[in-house]
């Protein structure tokens, strides 16, 4: 009986690893989401990116900083460089998603 306890404590330890493994299966709870705002300085709609020079983020722990996010491309109708935006973002693995963007 003793071993039994202890065996759930290794398993939490290893859960953040195994989610990993599993990054392709789109679990929800290994995403975090985080907003922020920025300016658009590059658009990529043949592969689905957008640069922005972006306010620091604090949800993902990111100081302000010009990076490329990935984008489905239907958000980049009527998107243009120099728009100032607001965006949501999905984490995983140290990088965003853009999920959403509108133009303030």
């Amino acid at each position: 009986a003793p071993a039994a306890p202890a065996a759930p404590a290794p398993a939490a330890a290893t859960a953040p690893a195994a989610s990993n493994d599993m990054a392709g299966m789109d679990m929800a709870p290994a995403d975090k989401m985080a907003k922020g705002v920025g300016v658009v300085t590059a658009i990529d709609k043949t592969s689905g990116t957008i640069t922005l020079d972006h306010e620091a983020i604090p949800d993902a722990g990111w100081p302000a900083m010009t990076m490329g996010f990935k984008i489905a491309p239907a958000l980049l109708d009527g998107m243009s460089v120099g728009d100032k935006v607001a965006f949501d973002l999905k984490l995983r693995d140290g990088a965003g998603e853009v999920t959403s963007i509108h133009r303030q």
